[in-house]
């Protein structure tokens, strides 16, 4: 199944390797480099069905480190857009963006949370910091939650316009949607806290706002946490609940990892252990979902698929390690996969 195709909307997929979307902290004002070029480039020569640009910033506010990669400006998403043309005329790779926004999470430099004078004043759904000695994040009033509504609607914009196929929102890792969701980093009394509905309400409004700037040509993702691992807090019951409504609001699928909400949450961590989190969604909510964390061989890959517990498969580690792991599987399944053809004296025969 790793080599079959699938659609979401009218953006087919080739095969089901995705490249996960992971931070590089390379950027200089929020802009993709020679770097940014090469490394996502590369991936699509590996034949990787979808390459997803890391965490991108939707204002300023919402990167974690000062080194992240933004698209709160046409000249970030001009940037963008020329990696973008590269793998559409270079390879078969359909290429997506995670959009988002650090929340409480952000100003910081090796999980250090640095100086409002180098860095600036983190925003959240309430007066709770990430870690306890941090400084107070600036609640969000509803006029400010409905203005990061409006963030996300235009970074999309200019995520279409650059030719992206695929738009990620990052609701997961503690960052500012996953802030909203938890009922342990949302203490608010309004509609925006409380009850699952109202916390789930910046998710789906985001959502919303930015399927008004797609079209049948750029289908939707939504990243979560399964789980945040705390007693009390988020849970893959209340992730199941959210699936089903995300589905209503037309998201195509959602993207399942975990954690990141909690500081010192005790993770159990083994190969594949976010798979079942992928797996309860996918069955109990009836939307096609992508497994992450710790897939690191083809057989367990192809594993995922065949058992029915995700449509993608996310990899992270394993295609900074290998970034031609599709190619390869390719050549040990027999399968066919796109490569190079500069590169094809090096194909293996069947």
């Amino acid at each position: 199944m790793l080599y079959t195709s699938i659609k979401f909307r009218n953006v087919e997929l080739k095969n089901r390797w995705v490249m996960s979307p992971m931070c590089m902290y390379s950027c200089e004002n929020g802009m993709a480099n020679d770097f940014h070029f090469v490394h996502y480039g590369s991936r699509s020569q590996g034949g990787t069905g979808l390459i997803m640009v890391e965490a991108t910033g939707v204002e300023p506010r919402g990167r974690i480190t000062n080194h992240c990669m933004g698209i709160w400006n046409d000249e970030q998403a001009g940037k963008l857009q020329k990696i973008v043309e590269f793998i559409h005329l270079n390879s078969e790779s359909k290429i997506g963006i995670q959009l988002a926004h650090a929340g409480r999470k952000g100003s910081t430099w090796n999980n250090i949370q640095i100086p409002v004078e180098e860095g600036w004043e983190t925003v959240a759904p309430s007066p709770v910091p990430y870690h306890p000695t941090e400084r107070i994040p600036h609640v969000l009033t509803v006029e400010e939650i409905k203005d990061q509504v409006q963030n996300f609607k235009k970074a999309a914009k200019r995520a279409v316009k650059a030719g992206f196929d695929v738009i990620e929102i990052h609701g997961a890792h503690g960052y500012l949607v996953h802030q909203f969701l938890s009922p342990l980093s949302n203490i608010r009394t309004d509609e925006y806290g409380g009850s699952f509905e109202n916390r789930i309400r910046f998710l789906l409004e985001i959502v919303d706002a930015v399927n008004e700037e797609l079209n049948e040509n750029v289908a939707l993702f939504v990243r979560i946490s399964g789980t945040e691992y705390a007693e009390n807090g988020w849970s893959i019951e209340d992730s199941v609940d959210l699936a089903k409504e995300l589905k209503k609001h037309g998201v195509d699928l959602v993207d399942v990892s975990s954690g990141g909400n909690i500081h010192g949450a005790k993770i159990p961590v083994f190969d594949g252990y976010q798979v079942p989190f992928s797996s309860k969604v996918k069955n109990e909510a009836e939307v096609k979902t992508g497994a992450v964390g710790l897939i690191t061989k083809i057989e367990q890959a192809e594993e995922i698929l065949q058992k029915g517990d995700a449509d993608l498969i996310f990899i992270a580690r394993e295609i900074l390690r290998n970034p031609y792991i599709a190619v390869q599987g390719s050549f040990e399944m027999k399968e066919d996969c796109f490569f190079p053809h500069q590169y094809l004296r090096a194909k293996i025969s069947s």
